[in-house]
Parts: C-alpha cells; sequence; structure tokens
C-alpha cells in the first residue's frame, strides 16, 4: 500500500502548500503536470500573475509563468517553461519544452515539444520536434517541425522520382474532407 513516507524515500519531491492547485489543470481530461517534466527533483521558479517583467530572463531550471513578460526567455539545458493562464508574454520563447495556457506573441522554439491547451493563444511562428494542440486553442502563425532530417514538400519528392525515372507524375490536391 502506497503511503507519504514512501513518496520520500522513493525521490519524489514534495511541492509547497497550494503550489499544485496554482498548476492543476482546469479541465477533468487528464494532463501532464507542467513540472512533471523536470530533471531537478524540485518545484519550478514562479513568476506570479502580478509580477511584470521587461527585458531578457535567462535560466537553466523550470519555470512557470503566470505574469507579464516583454523581451526574450530563453532556459537553457533541459529545463521547459509553463505559461500559465493568466501569463502574458510578449517575448520570443527558448526551452526544451513549452507548455502554452495563456497568451503568447512571439516565436516559440521547444527543443523537444510544444503544448498548446484549449486556454492557450498563440500568435507567431512555432518550430518543435513535437507538437501538441488541444481543442479551443488558438494559433496564428507557421509551425515548422524539426525531426533531424529534411523536410521536403510530398509535391516535390514526386517530380524528382519521376523525373528521374523518365514518367510523369499526376498531383490531386484536396482536403481531409474529401
Amino acid at each position: 500500500m502506497w503511503k507519504k513516507e514512501d513518496s520520500r524515500t522513493q525521490g519524489v519531491a514534495e511541492q509547497p502548500a497550494g503550489f499544485s492547485t496554482a498548476i492543476a489543470p482546469a479541465s477533468s481530461s487528464p494532463k501532464e503536470a507542467p513540472n512533471s517534466a523536470s530533471n531537478s527533483g524540485h518545484a519550478p521558479a514562479c513568476i506570479s500573475q502580478g509580477i511584470r517583467i521587461k527585458g531578457e530572463v535567462t535560466g537553466s531550471e523550470d519555470l512557470f509563468l503566470d505574469g507579464k513578460l516583454e523581451g526574450k526567455l530563453n532556459l537553457t539545458n533541459n529545463a521547459s517553461v509553463t505559461i500559465g493562464p493568466n501569463g502574458d508574454v510578449k517575448a520570443d520563447i527558448f526551452a526544451r519544452e513549452v507548455i502554452v495556457r495563456g497568451r503568447v506573441d512571439g516565436k516559440i522554439i521547444g527543443r523537444e515539444k510544444i503544448q498548446l491547451w484549449s486556454t492557450g493563444n498563440v500568435a507567431g511562428d512555432l518550430q518543435t520536434e513535437r507538437l501538441s494542440i488541444e481543442d479551443g486553442a488558438v494559433l496564428r502563425g507557421r509551425v515548422e517541425i524539426e525531426t533531424g532530417k529534411p523536410i521536403s514538400k510530398p509535391a516535390e519528392t514526386k517530380s524528382a522520382a519521376a523525373g528521374a525515372k523518365g514518367g510523369s507524375v499526376a498531383v490531386i490536391s484536396g482536403s481531409a474532407a474529401n
């Protein structure tokens, strides 16, 4: 049977009182907690709703941002950033993982993953290996998926292959509904 003391012996860190309720998802669907990907074993740094920052924020720890930021946000190493539901960011963001629950106006580079929750609103370009967008999220911008392999357009690939064989290729366009 699981006991609270067992979690301490297994290296599970406890969060400060009230902190987990501030970042818990509002919907009933199961989701990953913003700091669950943390390798550091402790709660992320927090910029709360009443804080406003103009300038460049850099660091190597996980960050929960529920306030306002104008400028740049650059997190190195294995750090992730969560923009809380009250977060309002007008900055370019660079981190290993970026979770957007609030508003972001700027380019987002998530080296491994970007998640846009249903309350997320992004106006800017995204660049990542993996992207998750929930129903209700708003995205205005371009998406670039980089998996380490060069991405080519399907029509160019078919044309190049046909040209090498001397044949022709008919490209038919349509939508997912067809």
